[in-house]
């Protein structure tokens, strides 16, 4: 299963599902002859994917920078969504998780799949085993990422797979232990173990 991640800053109260927020941020581009191609993660991304149906606060754009006319149009759109009676932040859309580049293997865009394609918005997600490294290295920094890792559904081989690159990611001794300790609480919630 191929996977774009993208955190959509839609609202916190807004029934709007992501694709239609989507949808209207590509009209709102288009009508000013903008374009964006990027790569999102997160819970957006994992939305469009079907994954999972929550909504999430933010828009996470790994790649590229977003560029500044895309920054202002972002802000100019939720003003018009909050006008609407939308709860949105300016800063919906973000480059948050884009030190995380550095950290994923050398061939992460040969894996890209595009989960959204509009006039002037195309979206692509990470390959299935670069979307998993992401979300278990959420889970194990920030501990917040549970039910995202348990809606992705990870196997004992994948899990297994991932463990080595998830032990180097952080230079605190501590950190394998925590890892090993994460991922097993979370093989056993899948029914296997790491």
């Amino acid at each position: 299963m191929a996977l774009l991640c993208y955190r959509w800053c839609i609202s916190y109260t807004d029934t709007m599902k992501t694709r239609e927020t989507l949808k209207a941020f590509d009209v709102f581009l288009e009508e000013r002859g903008l374009r964006l191609d990027a790569v999102v993660i997160g819970g957006a991304a994992l939305n469009l994917l079907g994954v999972v149906s929550r909504l999430t606060k933010d828009c996470d754009i790994l790649y590229p920078q977003i560029p500044d006319e895309i920054v202002k149009a972002a802000k100019a759109f939720a003003a018009t969504r909050r006008q609407a009676g939308d709860v949105i932040a300016d800063d919906w859309l973000n480059n948050g998780p884009a030190s995380l580049v550095a950290q994923l293997p050398t061939d992460w865009r040969n894996h890209l799949r595009t989960v959204f394609k509009g006039r002037g918005l195309r979206l692509k997600c990470l390959g299935r085993d670069d979307l998993l490294r992401s979300k278990l290295f959420a889970l194990c920094d920030r501990g917040l990422d549970l039910g995202d890792c348990l809606a992705l559904a990870p196997t004992k081989e994948e899990l297994t797979k991932l463990l080595p690159w998830l032990d180097q990611q952080d230079g605190n001794p501590e950190w394998p232990t925590h890892v090993h300790t994460t991922l097993s609480d979370l093989g056993r919630r899948l029914g296997h173990g790491v």
